[in-house]
């Protein structure tokens, strides 16, 4: 695996393929102690720097406002809730 510095550098795809493979491995209980301790820490790091990817995207989404008539009059950033 690599550093955690190197987290920052995975693409999301790469981050969360990564971390399927720590929760498919934690699952199977076949770590030991140790290596679990490592894959869980390492896997919340690969979350948070999914998350961290995923808040940033959601930030430059915008929605497009219109008039009236449903006509486009420009944009304002993007409300989930």
């Amino acid at each position: 695996m690599a550093d955690e510095a190197d987290i920052t550098a995975l693409s999301f795809e790469e981050a969360l393929k990564e971390l399927e493979t720590i929760v498919g491995r934690l699952e199977s209980g076949e770590a030991k102690l140790q290596e679990a301790i490592d894959l869980y820490a390492r896997g919340d790091e690969l979350r948070r720097q999914c998350a961290a990817r995923l808040d940033a995207a959601q930030a430059r989404i915008e929605a497009i406002k219109t008039d009236a008539e449903g006509r486009p009059v420009g944009t304002a950033p993007f409300n989930a809730g």
